[in-house]
């Protein structure tokens, strides 16, 4: 997980080296949608890693299960929301879905709980 966030954080860097209005745009966008409003982050990061799994998107399933564990997602929680993310997505979302717990299991042994 360590790894992902460090390569995260450095590909941003290099691509807002380049970026132009749209781009940044974009990247505020991304940032003020999850932002607490009429629904809190935390349900919006569970939507976004939903959104993520069933597009089959490993770096944003792993993102979206990072903000999930900063906004306090608990183990039922986050359980159900992949469970719709499943019922949604089908049976190709499977891998996606397992390594979504397998990166959530890293989360919680970094924060030791």
């Amino acid at each position: 997980m360590e790894k992902f966030k460090a390569e995260r954080e450095e590909l941003n860097r290099l691509v807002m080296r380049y970026a132009g209005r749209e781009v940044k745009r974009f990247f505020n966008v991304d940032a003020d949608v999850y932002r607490d409003g009429a629904l809190p982050a935390k349900v919006k990061e569970l939507l976004g890693l939903v959104s993520s799994l069933v597009l089959r998107c490993d770096d944003c399933v792993t993102y979206h299960l990072t903000r999930c564990r900063e906004e306090g997602v608990t183990d039922p929680e986050l359980e159900e929301a992949l469970a719709v993310g499943l019922v949604v997505g089908g049976s190709v979302t499977m891998p996606h879905f397992r390594r979504a717990f397998r990166a959530w299991e890293e989360l919680k042994s970094d924060d030791g709980t």
